[in-house]
């Protein structure tokens, strides 16, 4: 791949969803979720698939390759829209496949997806880690996992999504460090995925610091990130739960751009904004029906970090 772009990849996968809604097996313990009752399910489904397709065409329009699948489910993958957390890729040809914790979320692997990315990318080994949901150990890709690409560093909040045998498993077999802590949001939860407060771009980084627990945890992860090179963009739980830490840098055809949500983008500030723009272009896209199923754009992206054929 174009090393480049390391951080940051010019293609991706993403689901479209034709019977989009909120997953009630996630509800317990995803404090993002909220459920529209004052609209139908098929008022929400077509708001959703409209707020998709927007963002597709808005995403290509700025050079990405965007690599859309139709999900024609019956309501049996609710969470089809985001692809992030049963598959992710890697430099040096590899693909990993991973334990979902919810069982309808184990529905959403497809045979389809990574039969394309052998085909137009460069794969030289598929990693299957999806069997061990049998022995109830999970690890949600790249909702529980936040990589540094330059620093080979996967950064992860302690939860039931991310279970530290996996996490070990797969760290030792993909070549990073993993830099986990204990969190907590403003009533005490832990944070279920930790790319809902953790967002690393090429030269910045998104984080909610008052969310780890430990201080002295809190200190090294900041430090880390700083001595990577990044200018630190410390984010308050109301910006999180914003879905402010919920975004993903890709390269366009005229340079770097931070994907976020318009929620996102409105309650970011100024000079928040202003040390992303001096690394990349923001590209606000409305999804609030999509959002009350607990994720947002970086959700719905599932990065190309692959070889071109």
């Amino acid at each position: 791949m174009n090393y480049r772009h390391i951080q940051a990849p010019t293609s991706a996968v993403m689901i479209r969803p034709h019977r989009f809604t909120v997953n009630p097996q996630t509800a317990a313990d995803n404090a993002f979720q909220a459920v529209a009752t004052d609209l139908s399910d098929a008022e929400v489904s077509r708001r959703a698939l409209d707020e998709f397709d927007q963002a597709v065409t808005s995403l290509r329009d700025c050079g990405m390759c965007i690599h859309v699948f139709d999900d024609f489910g019956n309501r049996e993958t609710p969470d089809s829209v985001f692809p992030n957390n049963w598959f992710s890729t890697h430099h040096g040809g590899r693909v990993a496949l991973f334990p979902m914790y919810s069982r309808n979320r184990r529905r959403e692997r497809r045979i389809d997806v990574i039969e394309m990315l052998k085909q137009t990318y460069r794969v030289q080994e598929v990693i299957d880690y999806s069997g061990l949901e049998q022995d109830d150990l999970f690890l949600e890709g790249t909702g529980s996992m936040v990589f540094d690409h330059f620093e080979r560093l996967a950064y992860v909040s302690n939860s039931n999504r991310a279970d530290p045998i996996v996490l070990e498993r797969f760290c030792t077999a993909f070549g990073y460090e993993p830099m986990a802590f204990d969190t907590a949001d403003r009533k005490g939860n832990a944070i279920y995925h930790t790319n809902v407060m953790m967002s690393i771009g090429t030269d910045y980084a998104l984080v909610c610091l008052e969310a780890i627990i430990d201080p002295a945890r809190r200190n090294e992860i900041a430090q880390r990130l700083i001595n990577s090179g990044r200018e630190l963009i410390d984010l308050r739980f109301g910006q999180v739960e914003a879905f402010a830490g919920n975004t993903f840098e890709m390269t366009g055809a005229d340079g770097r751009v931070l994907v976020l949500s318009r929620r996102a983008f409105e309650i970011l500030g100024d000079s928040q904004k202003q040390i992303i723009e001096k690394s990349a272009t923001l590209l606000p896209l409305s999804i609030p029906t999509i959002e009350l199923a607990g994720g947002s754009i970086r959700c719905m992206i599932a990065g190309i970090h692959l070889t071109p054929r």
